[in-house]
């Protein structure tokens, strides 16, 4: 499922932000994963030391087990100070909560991780994350609502 990428705050008005700075088109479809794959994905750009990121214990600990993630691409990001990284997709991230919550986050994921994820399978369900992206919390604002999210990496 393509994204119209106007109603988000990373992309630009074109809806080609992260294509025009980089030379090679942004994927745009929206993937959709169980919560083993957020979790391997959180670890793996943490043990690169990726930019966006949430801490994989949080992750752990308050994705629903059984629940559904949705993916999408935002932009196009690159580490210039650390040239052994390979350029990353940076991701918005709508991730359930064990309490049924959708909360959203970023996460910056190398694009092999990105292409193999199982993607959305039907426009009702595309046209839903699309509603639910620009109305969500972010994570750190759920924190900050809750008192969690004074320090520390979320």
């Amino acid at each position: 499922m393509a994204l119209d990428g106007a109603g988000s705050s990373l992309w630009g008005a074109d809806g080609q932000r992260g294509a025009r700075h980089s030379g090679q088109p942004l994927p745009r479809e929206v993937k959709v994963i169980g919560t083993a794959s957020p979790l391997m994905l959180e670890e793996r750009a943490c043990g690169l030391s990726l930019n966006q990121r949430s801490d994989p214990a949080w992750v752990r600990a308050n994705a629903a087990p059984e629940g559904s993630h949705c993916w999408w691409p935002a932009l196009w990001n690159s580490l210039s100070h650390r040239p052994d990284i390979p350029r990353q997709l940076r991701c918005e991230l709508l991730l359930t909560l064990r309490s049924g919550e959708p909360v959203m986050s970023l996460l910056d994921m190398l694009p092999d991780a990105f292409v193999p994820l199982p993607r959305v399978t039907s426009r009702e369900e595309g046209m839903r994350v699309s509603r639910l992206r620009d109305r969500v919390p972010t994570v750190r604002e759920r924190l900050l609502r809750e008192g969690e999210g004074s320090s520390g990496r979320l």
